[in-house]
């Protein structure tokens, strides 16, 4: 078996060129001055014979890197994925690259995750944070943070989110106006800033229209289909069951659906679903499902902006950027049937 091909160094591009070695590193980074025929043929011969920068030992001796870590909850959810898609684009426009790692139960792991960020020399991270470890530990070691979609250490790091009270305010107003009274939430968690919101949103906008939240028609249902499920089959099974829904993520949503099309419950004629985070399932169903849309892609990039202007002004005080989302109206939603 042949050995295999010695990889083309810059002492190679130069040799063939015929030009010095420091000539053809400015001819193949752009820094400093090389006489224009002589930047395209260095230029040439390096595509001839397959020369590849060793950016790596570029990182080595500029102590950081062209990369930013990205760490999302769940690239499994739609929304994650968009927002992951916005960051990539958004990196790529500014010449970086981007390592992309899964959440991780238990903050140990995440915290493996941040130390290996920090072994890659990433020029900062971007998180979907579920707990407040990472961001300290990052934060400790002065690499430049963005938290979005929720935040753990506002007024400490940068963040970036949607304003979640005033959509969910809106959401439950559209249900109120319908006629619903006995309006349930089926939420996944209440103590992160994105379930906190959520429910407060929803509360507001109950007293508001002269309706005492009432406890037992909020639901905390976890995460993943089958536990959403089971607990909104539970809801909706009830002598009291609610006339609408308000499901606080697509994944919600899609557990509330199954179990009302299980149950022969009809939707909106007996009972009206909001989700928040408008999954594109939702416009494949019959009928359309309302939804709070967030901008996922935009969340994404806009959080990238911010990471490269924390960059490059490492000592102004942090910000939080708060986006607006929009309701959009579809068939899920009526106004309630006389009992």
């Amino acid at each position: 078996m042949s050995a295999p091909a010695r990889r083309p160094t810059i002492r190679d591009v130069a040799e063939t060129a015929g030009v010095s070695r420091s000539t053809a590193s400015r001819a193949l980074t752009g820094h400093g001055y090389v006489a224009p025929a002589v930047r395209d043929r260095v230029q040439a011969v390096a595509h001839e014979i397959g020369y590849v920068p060793d950016i790596t030992a570029r990182f080595l001796k500029q102590q950081t890197s062209r990369s930013i870590g990205v760490l999302v909850w769940d690239m499994r959810n739609s929304f994650y994925g968009e927002l992951a898609s916005g960051i990539s684009q958004e990196s790529r426009q500014h010449g970086y690259s981007i390592i992309l790692a899964d959440d991780l139960t238990g903050p140990e792991a995440k915290v493996e995750v941040a130390e290996r960020f920090l072994a890659m020399r990433v020029a900062g991270v971007i998180i979907t944070p579920t707990s407040p470890e990472v961001t300290t530990y990052l934060a400790e070691r002065n690499v430049p943070v963005v938290e979005v979609d929720r935040q753990f250490a506002a007024g400490r790091v940068d963040a970036v989110v949607v304003d979640n009270m005033t959509a969910s305010r809106r959401a439950t107003e559209s249900l109120l106006t319908l006629g619903h009274e006995r309006i349930a939430l089926v939420i996944d968690e209440m103590d992160w800033t994105t379930g906190r919101d959520r429910l407060a949103g929803y509360q507001a906008a109950l007293q508001a229209a002269g309706h005492d939240p009432d406890a037992a028609l909020v639901v905390s249902a976890g995460w993943d289909v089958p536990n959403v499920y089971r607990a909104a089959r539970e809801l909706l099974s009830r002598d009291d069951a609610p006339t609408a829904v308000f499901a606080a993520n697509n994944v919600l949503a899609e557990g509330v659906w199954r179990a009302a099309t299980d149950l022969g419950i009809s939707i909106p004629e007996d009972l009206s679903l909001v989700a928040f985070d408008d999954a594109p399932w939702m416009t494949l169903v019959s009928p359309r499902v309302t939804a709070v849309a967030q901008d996922s892609v935009a969340l994404g990039e806009i959080a990238v902006r911010q990471l490269l202007e924390r960059i490059e002004r490492p000592d102004v005080p942090a910000r939080t950027i708060m986006l607006a989302a929009l309701l959009r109206e579809r068939e899920s939603t009526a106004p309630p049937r006389r009992r």
